[in-house]
């Protein structure tokens, strides 16, 4: 029993008189408190579809509706009129022309609206396309998403693709959000090029007046390992020998790819794997004069010297 009943049709106890009634609401059942005589037996559940089983979780809870999302222009609190008509509905051709001319009003409104409105609306459409062909969580589509709101509003879409800010958006949350993805591998997949993308993404940082976020080397050692169908060994090599070229300063100035790739390789040959440095370039994306001079460095600053075959 937790709440008393506001109810027009029973207002008093029929057994006692008494007026003094609760609902309870687990029962389903209005109660008189004096005499205990159960008024009503059947009531309609108005309460929320969970459950609570504790005080503080039952107050904290509340009934909503769908989640807000940055993915979407409205934020998912609009309304949209269906485009088709529910079977077995019986209406007329008045009401039939009416519900026309509403749906096409509805549509004119969002294509009439100003520049700014109409590349947001693209924009946010671009960014989910992107992120369900690459395949990305929802975490990289929101973060993308705030990223591009953020510069439409300063109006700096102005002689920019809108396909290319969006990808551009997409592959700075990743960096930000920790998920390795790079550059190139995203530009060939939705055949873009590469230049325009890179512009772009200077120019968000530039834009946003926010520093490039470094990404994690250990996290491309994870996937060129898995990759190359390579075991756990390889990749704890790998991370112990970037590690140490963290410390003699090695990783200051040069490509965290190019860098995982040259220490896989390096972990790869110590564990007794055959691996070329063509089949790493091709994986990483990187040439084969990168991977060597990056091999190179490692090989000589931690003290390793074996005899490899030429290549």
């Amino acid at each position: 029993m937790s709440r008393a009943v506001h109810d027009e049709t029973v207002t008093k106890c029929p057994e006692c008189g008494s007026s003094n009634l609760l609902f309870d609401k687990l029962n389903g059942e209005v109660v008189c408190v004096d005499c205990g005589f159960v008024v009503v037996h059947i009531t309609a559940d108005l309460g929320p579809e969970w459950r609570g089983f504790d005080q503080d979780r039952d107050g904290k809870r509340a009934r909503v509706g769908a989640p807000i999302t940055l993915v979407m222009y409205d934020m998912g609190l609009s309304t949209k009129i269906g485009w088709r008509e529910r079977r077995g509905s019986n209406i007329s051709d008045f009401q039939a022309e009416a519900l026309s001319a509403i749906k096409r009003s509805d549509r004119m409104t969002t294509m009439m609206a100003n520049g700014t409105v109409r590349a947001s609306i693209r924009g946010l459409s671009e960014i989910a396309a992107i992120c369900l062909k690459l395949g990305l969580p929802t975490n990289i589509m929101e973060t993308a998403s705030l990223i591009y709101r953020r510069v439409v509003r300063m109006s700096a879409m102005r002689g920019r693709s809108i396909r290319n800010m969006a990808v551009a958006a997409v592959y700075l949350a990743c960096k930000k959000c920790g998920v390795p993805r790079m550059l190139s591998e995203v530009a060939t997949a939705l055949n873009l090029n590469k230049k325009e993308i890179t512009r772009c993404y200077r120019f968000l940082i530039n834009k946003l007046n926010i520093a490039s976020p470094s990404s994690d080397t250990r996290l491309f050692v994870s996937r060129f390992v898995n990759n190359f169908r390579l075991k756990g060994d390889v990749e704890r090599l790998a991370i112990e020998l970037l590690e140490h070229a963290r410390r003699c300063g090695l990783i200051d100035g040069r490509g965290p790819i190019g860098l995982a790739a040259a220490a896989t390789y390096l972990a790869a040959v110590l564990m007794g794997y055959r691996l070329t440095q063509r089949e790493v370039a091709e994986v990483a994306r990187v040439t084969e004069v990168t991977i060597r001079n990056r091999y190179k460095e490692l090989l000589t600053n931690t003290k390793i010297r074996i005899e490899l075959e030429t290549e």
